[in-house]
């Protein structure tokens, strides 16, 4: 008999005592509830970082702070997040994902209770790089878990739970401001989001899959070196310029629809809501067209629409043809996180989550200095050369992603 099995979500043979081979021995009912937990742990997420954005200007005014200091402030937050990209990838691996999702979730929920409660501006600064922190475990931990479920299931799912945070945000930036509007105080509001995290943890842990060493992470085993593993960096250096597009997006669109567009205050908001709901509706949909035409022809597709729809808006100036494009854009960004999140989970000889971890913590750099990019060349140019480079981003993306990915057999 032999001792390996096929994995149908990669069409390639695996070891019989692999993770993945104990994990799809588990009874259906089983694996469905860790999907539903999944979905609960990106929702959550998605809203925590939604809830903290709404308060960045409640923070500025509390703590009376100039744009320098508040950038100081948001760059905590992206600095633990990345800082801590390089050290959790092996903890989890050996922890597993149940522990590392309760732990850097509980942190984040604590940290985010805290946020508006702290006296002093470098206590915040503290609270808010821990908060980074967690967020950054739970983001590494949730995908390392949605990728053994998917697995699991035998069919892609990740695009789907990545649009589970993509509604969380929706939801949490969409219910935050109706509280604050309605006069809660926002030191309460954070705390009651946190609250409302902290309990969807606790109770979705629990149903996320056991932990099962990986191969390369036994008591006497060597583990792969991620930083030597050529495959990583190309995934890495694709999320990044994804992320430079997808950035620069929700830093630039408003900006553009209200300086080079000319449209009204109210119209130039909908660019955002535009954008943000197509990737919502993209990834909901992503799960279906990658099983029906595979990982590289969905993000080659993906990233030519992407490139035509920012193309279409710079051309087009107009506020119909813009929200179309930013629309297209969000459609066309949507898809490139899962995959490229989904094929470092799989790189050979690597444990998934110091995969995601390694891929992430590349692509984050883009996120964070994507839209400072685009400001300095509109600062020697304007803006529409400036977004220029989203479209050429997207470009390079459908260029390069496919044959990474195809190379890799994902």
């Amino acid at each position: 008999m032999s001792d390996r099995t096929t994995d149908p979500a990669l069409g390639a043979p695996m070891p019989a005592h692999s993770p993945a081979a104990t994990h799809r021995a588990l009874p259906v009912a089983t694996r469905q509830r860790a999907r539903i937990a999944t979905m609960a742990l990106f929702f959550v997420a998605g809203m925590m970082y939604a809830s903290w954005g709404v308060h960045v200007p409640t923070v500025r005014d509390r703590f009376h702070l100039s744009p320098a200091l508040l950038s100081c402030a948001l760059f905590a937050v992206a600095g633990g997040s990345i800082a801590a990209m390089t050290t959790i990838g092996g903890w989890i691996a050996r922890v597993g994902t149940r522990r590392a999702c309760l732990a850097g979730g509980l942190t984040m929920s604590v940290c985010g209770a805290l946020i508006l409660v702290v006296p002093w501006f470098w206590t915040l600064l503290a609270v808010l790089a821990l908060f980074g922190v967690g967020m950054a475990t739970l983001d590494v931990a949730m995908n390392a878990e949605a990728s053994a479920v998917e697995e699991s299931l035998g069919r892609p799912i990740m695009s789907s739970l990545h649009g589970m945070f993509s509604l969380g945000g929706m939801s949490g930036a969409a219910i935050g401001g109706a509280l604050l509007a309605r006069g809660m105080a926002p030191a309460l509001h954070l705390v009651l989001a946190s609250a409302l995290a902290a309990l969807v943890l606790l109770v979705s842990c629990p149903a996320v899959l056991p932990h099962v060493p990986h191969p390369t992470h036994g008591e006497h085993a060597k583990t792969g070196n991620r930083w030597r593993t050529p495959a990583l960096w190309a995934l890495g250096g694709i999320a990044l310029i994804a992320l430079i597009a997808e950035g620069a997006m929700y830093d630039w669109a408003t900006v553009y629809m209200r300086d080079v567009v000319v449209a009204t205050p109210a119209l130039a908001s909908a660019a955002y809501a535009a954008f943000s709901g197509g990737m919502a509706a993209a990834r909901f949909a992503g799960d279906a067209v990658r099983a029906r035409f595979g990982a590289p022809q969905l993000v080659m597709a993906s990233a030519s629409l992407a490139c035509a729809g920012m193309i279409g808006a710079l051309v087009l100036p107009f506020t119909v043809t813009a929200l179309i494009g930013f629309t297209l854009m969000g459609l066309g960004l949507a898809n490139m996180m899962p995959v490229l999140f989904a094929a470092a989970a799989r790189v050979k000889g690597i444990h998934a989550a110091e995969g995601l971890a390694h891929v992430a913590g590349i692509a984050y750099f883009g996120l964070l200095f994507g839209p400072v990019v685009i400001g300095g060349i509109t600062q020697v140019t304007n803006l529409t050369v400036g977004l220029a480079v989203v479209a050429l981003c997207a470009a390079l993306v459908a260029f390069a992603a496919p044959r990474v990915l195809e190379r890799l057999g994902i």
